[in-house]
């Protein structure tokens, strides 16, 4: 009796986290344009600059790494900020548009750590009053209820009875 109930609490866990999902899931697309808006600020000033002088991005990146520590350490700071926005960028035009099942397909899109913790700083959970929140929720429940109940099945394998041969 007490495992069962300890399952029911697994699922009902399980319900109210992942309801959240499809909340969480429209914060961080939201932050996720926000970024890629100022990283795209950030890489066209570069690229301006760059064209300014007569330089392609490769070319003016390889010319301020000649330039001393200073240069080199701001060439690969540079290097990164313009390989997250193209990977930011990516993940945004994938998850633009999306509804929340499709977000879930995609979560593996929503991998930004800076992005993801400014949108659980202000995220605050909610009861799913939506369609999708149910489902999120149903699907949790279930889980919860799988996880734990295979968790104890486990834990009991070893003290179960033999049956008489």
């Amino acid at each position: 009796m007490f495992l069962r109930a300890l399952t029911l609490a697994g699922g009902i866990t399980g319900a109210a986290g992942l309801s959240q999902f499809p909340e969480f899931s429209q914060q961080y697309a939201q932050r996720l344009g926000g970024a890629v808006d100022e990283l795209s600020r950030v890489v066209a000033e570069f690229d301006a600059d760059a064209a300014g002088v007569g330089l392609t991005r490769d070319a003016a990146l390889q010319d301020l790494a000649k330039g001393g520590e200073l240069g080199a350490a701001r060439a690969e700071t540079m290097a990164r900020t313009i390989e997250r926005y193209d990977r930011l960028s990516a993940d945004l035009e994938a998850l633009q548009g999306a509804g929340p099942f499709t977000r879930a397909y995609l979560a593996a899109r929503m991998t930004d750590r800076d992005v993801a913790q400014r949108a659980m700083e202000n995220f605050k959970p909610a009861v799913p009053a939506t369609f999708e929140g149910a489902v999120f929720a149903g699907v949790g429940f279930l889980t919860g209820l799988f996880v734990l109940g295979a968790m104890f099945a486990i834990l009991k394998w070893p003290f179960r009875r033999r049956a008489a041969a």
